[in-house]
């Protein structure tokens, strides 16, 4: 069984492409049920965010191939464009992968700590699936406490850094004093929860919640003072917003050039700051030509981000030692894991040996034998069968001058330690 890790990310995508890839949240089980299905795969963790999509897979054969040619298909996206920023990590690299993608190594900012909670949902997700097995279970487990170490034992995490954090720090250069600016935060998730908590610490004057359930935008709102309202109320509260920020998992954009045009005019064109965290987009690209409108998309955030992450770089060496060490440690176990078939099947025939021996003891205390005598016969019937096979094997061994076999028998029957001398 092999493990694979495939997929595209921020690093190799555009957000052009990410949005056409990534799976609706409500079809993900059936989506890794249908993989495992058409592909022939045992086992499956689909991860699908802003800033990536990845399948995580324990394969027979993991082949990239077929298994990217599945993922075009199921998008409806040609093969030659995915194909030219998609990469697949085998084997050791895969577990590599997935630690440093939980950790945050691998995430537009760096140590951010929401993508060990994604991980954790696709984790669930993939056993309600029923996709899951004791490999990728096995994987996912170590994953998750390569990130508890990780987030112990270094500085990764301090200093808040976020996707979130960037959007509002940004907004800072265009409104240097939010205390006088209205935001209208688009989505009730843990992205846009972020933001609300940003903005609010910065003492912003005030803040609406817009959300396709009002009971969620409320949630929301009242951990901030925030106003709560439905989607189809937006166009009347951006003409009082200085700052949009979105993150809905709409499969459609939210708001449209002609909304926002008609904004602006109420504005009397004071400028309105925007950033659209959500893949696919909130905000149609084209909102981004008119004037008076400062458009960023999650790309765009990656700048600020920089600025934000001189901090933790010492700590992402540390991490990534520790994530070095745990990758090594999890390819032990399944090393040692491989041999347990071998070690039942040997315990078993032992076994069966040692009950005929038993049996034959105790025809033998019945017929009038000592039980000195059945001893003796027992503890020496027991050895001869013990080592009769390997004494064979070893011989034709031997005499096929495979010395490597008899080295490595030398050690696997501990015949070279002082220990197996007493």
């Amino acid at each position: 069984m092999a493990f694979l890790a495939l997929g595209i990310n921020h690093k190799t995508a555009s957000v052009s492409v990410r949005e056409k890839v990534a799976f609706v949240p409500e079809r993900m089980v059936e989506a890794q049920q249908r993989f495992c299905s058409e592909t022939g795969s045992h086992e499956v963790a689909i991860l699908s965010t802003c800033n990536r999509t990845e399948l995580y897979l324990a394969h027979e054969h993991a082949d990239p191939q077929p298994l990217l040619h599945w993922l075009a298909n199921y998008h409806g996206v040609p093969l030659g464009d995915l194909s030219a920023c998609a990469y697949a990590h085998p084997a050791e690299h895969a577990v590599q992968h997935m630690m440093r993608v939980a950790c945050g190594l691998d995430s537009m900012v760096l140590g951010e700590p929401q993508i060990l909670g994604q991980m954790k949902s696709a984790y669930a997700v993939a056993r309600e699936a029923g996709t899951v097995g004791p490999m990728l279970g096995r994987l996912f487990q170590s994953t998750f406490n390569a990130a508890k170490q990780v987030r112990s034992s270094t500085a990764i995490g301090e200093n808040p850094v976020s996707v979130a954090f960037a959007a509002v720090s940004l907004s800072r250069q265009i409104f240097s004093d939010l205390r006088h600016s209205q935001a209208l935060l688009i989505g009730a998730g843990e992205t846009i929860t972020l933001v609300a908590r940003h903005l609010h610490e910065q003492g912003i004057k005030r803040i609406v919640v817009a959300n396709r359930t009002l009971e969620r935008a409320r949630a929301l709102a009242e951990q901030f003072g925030a106003h709560a309202v439905l989607l189809s109320e937006i166009p009347q509260e951006l003409v009082n917003s200085d700052i949009v920020i979105s993150s809905t998992a709409s499969q459609l954009p939210i708001l449209g050039k002609g909304m926002v045009e008609s904004a602006l005019k109420k504005r009397k064109h004071r400028p309105i700051f925007m950033v659209d965290i959500a893949v696919p987009r909130d905000i149609e690209p084209q909102v981004g030509e008119l004037d008076d409108v400062y458009l960023y998309s999650v790309d765009d955030l990656q700048e600020v981000i920089n600025e934000n992450l001189k901090s933790r770089q010492q700590a992402a060496q540390a991490a990534e030692e520790l994530v070095a060490q745990c990758v090594a440690d999890f390819m032990q176990q399944m090393r040692a894991l491989s041999a347990v078939d071998v070690v039942r099947s040997y315990r078993e025939r032992a076994e069966s040996l040692r009950d005929e021996e038993l049996a034959k003891a105790l025809r033998a205390l019945r017929n009038g034998s000592s039980a000195e005598q059945a001893l003796q016969q027992l503890a020496r019937g027991l050895t001869n069968k013990l080592v009769h096979s390997p004494s064979v094997q070893l011989k034709k061994l031997s005499a096929a001058g495979r010395q490597d076999a008899l080295t490595l028998a030398q050690e696997l029957l501990a015949l070279n330690t002082p220990d197996s001398l007493t």
